[in-house]
């Protein structure tokens, strides 16, 4: 009893758990109780019958490791922020692989088609070429065709009128026919001049035919026109080229008639068979065309 009303006259106990490094401490009131002082380290204490055992023991397994905790602690979250460090850092790794990777693909698509569409445009480029290298050789080739059968019709033309050239060979020959066809041209000359006076060539050998031809051509001139006959002089100094021969195929030469001109030379009156096969020749040279070659010529 008497220990009960001590312990009472003390007031309140606090329990307390035996300090790590074996001291007993006692607890006391917070520090604004002005009665109670802070706790100090005592050497010996009242104990229950059984902490003495309890207090022994504790002191034969020593201090509890309470750093060794801590280290444990930190290392367990010092592994966690490295995981998650390392976690993030592979999660980013992955995000710039791909946006990298999508990033190429991008480029490297761009890339083709600016090749596709610069091989397009060359070979665009060089089909037109083709294409223009065709038309000029087709244009060509239809030129040197065209032209091929223009020579060809030429050179039959040419041909053609060469032999009819050796055919007014013949009409020199038969006396009668060309003593009159020279009365005819001398009279047409004589029209086509209107000159009172006028000079006569024509070939050697037909000189006797022209002489014997002369008078009548001048009256048959003044009976067309109404005038007096002109006065005719035959050059006979200055003859036309003799008729063509084998020897001199390619020089000058004259199958016959006449070439008359005024007293001074300034008109000239070509008459000869040669020059009147020529006009025939160009005149009728479209018919001729037209009958040998169809459409096409004409």
């Amino acid at each position: 009893m008497e220990k009960n009303k001590k312990e009472k006259s003390q007031g309140p106990r606090y329990k307390t758990s035996p300090p790590r490094d074996g001291r007993v401490r006692i607890a006391t009131r917070s520090p604004a109780s002005p009665r109670l002082e802070r706790s100090k380290p005592i050497a010996a204490a009242t104990h229950r019958p059984g902490d003495h055992r309890r207090t022994s023991s504790r002191r034969a397994q020593g201090p509890l490791p309470a750093a060794k905790m801590d280290d444990v602690d930190v290392s367990r979250q010092l592994k966690q922020m490295t995981d998650f460090i390392r976690q993030e850092a592979v999660e980013k790794a992955a995000e710039i692989e791909a946006a990298a990777a999508e990033e190429f693909q991008i480029e490297k698509l761009q890339l083709v088609e600016a090749e596709k569409k610069k091989m397009r445009q060359e070979y665009d480029r060089k089909e037109k070429q083709v294409g223009i290298k065709k038309k000029i050789d087709y244009s060509m080739q239809l030129n040197a065709s065209r032209i091929k059968v223009l020579q060809a019709q030429d050179d039959l033309v040419t041909n053609m009128m060469e032999a009819t050239r050796k055919e007014l060979l013949y009409i020199s020959r038969d006396h009668q026919t060309y003593k009159k066809l020279l009365r005819i041209l001398i009279v047409q000359s004589l029209l086509r001049l209107k000159e009172p006076a006028v000079v006569l060539r024509c070939r050697k050998e037909d000189l006797e035919l022209v002489d014997s031809v002369l008078e009548s051509a001048r009256n048959e001139y003044a009976e067309k026109t109404n005038v007096y006959p002109p006065e005719i002089v035959v050059d006979r100094h200055v003859y036309l080229p003799s008729a063509p021969s084998h020897y001199e195929a390619h020089g000058l030469s004259c199958s016959g008639g006449v070439v008359l001109a005024s007293r001074d030379g300034k008109i000239v009156c070509e008459n000869t068979l040669d020059a009147r096969l020529q006009v025939v020749f160009r005149k009728k040279l479209p018919e001729i065309r037209r009958s040998l070659f169809g459409q096409v010529a004409a």
